[in-house]
């Protein structure tokens, strides 16, 4: 008989103390979406909870703000009477006294919106002027109509140029004067070209614009008529250079001579 006195002396049960293992966070890789700012993060709110109210009370500040302005500063461009059913917009824009190249007669006018320092300025001068210039305006077909707009705030040059243009023009060079100032730039560099009215009085001189001209440029007597030439073009919708309107059809930017084909040859085939 085994008494219980006899049997073995059993241990404790021992406790096992399990350490779990805290999830994993995943960092986003470069191809996940970042984290949503609107959803609430933990112990917190998200961003757009946090600071939605305050921005949303600004947003509709600036917008009131925009709208009171917009409404007192219209830039509406005037349009021309004309047949709804053609689909085409025209705008009615004045050719001023500006410089023309080609007959008075033509039947076709292209005004042009200009920056003496605007790279895309002078790639239309360069690329696709000649080819019109050579099948249109040689030919009494178009005739083109040079205005002043200045853009100041990134080409302070430009201002100074223009002046210098209508000086070039009172001598009857603004053409040359033109031609020269796109050239000098041109053999530079394809952007923005930085130059001084030193070198615009450099410029006029390879086509024979001296002492009157260089008078005339540090005078500042054409100030009143470039910024007429920019409000103007404010005022038919112009924002940026350079912008052409073919019988009142604004066209923006240096497009390829292609596209001035079509609309030219669309125009000529109206008259």
């Amino acid at each position: 008989m085994v008494n219980s006195s006899d049997s073995p002396e059993k241990k404790p049960a021992r406790r096992r103390i399990v350490r779990r293992k805290a999830p994993a966070v995943p960092i986003p890789s470069a191809g996940e979406p970042a984290p949503d700012l609107a959803a609430p993060q933990p112990g917190g709110r998200g961003i757009l909870q946090k600071y939605g109210t305050p921005l949303a009370i600004l947003l509709g500040a600036a917008i009131i703000a925009a709208g009171i302005y917009f409404s007192k500063n219209p830039f509406t461009p005037t349009r021309v009477a004309e047949n709804p059913a053609s689909g085409v917009q025209r705008v009615d824009v004045s050719a001023d006294d500006d410089p023309v190249l080609g007959e008075a007669g033509a039947p076709v006018t292209i005004i042009e919106f200009s920056d003496f320092q605007c790279p895309y300025c002078r790639q239309f001068w360069r690329d696709t002027l000649p080819q019109i210039k050579a099948n249109y305006i040689d030919k009494g077909l178009v005739k083109l109509v040079y205005r002043d707009f200045p853009l100041s705030n990134i080409h302070p040059s430009a201002q100074a140029a223009a002046e210098a243009g209508e000086c070039a023009q009172s001598q009857g060079k603004f053409w040359e004067f033109h031609d020269a100032v796109f050239a000098a730039q041109d053999e530079q560099s394809a952007g923005t070209v930085a130059f001084t009215a030193d070198d615009v009085k450099s410029w006029g001189a390879e086509v024979g614009l001296v002492a009157a001209f260089n008078e005339c440029v540090d005078s500042g007597s054409n100030r009143a008529e470039v910024l007429k030439d920019f409000q103007d073009g404010a005022k038919a919708g112009v924002g940026g250079t350079p912008t052409f309107f073919v019988n009142g059809i604004a066209v923006e930017g240096a497009l390829p001579y292609t596209q001035f084909q079509q609309l030219l040859d669309q125009e000529l085939s109206e008259k």
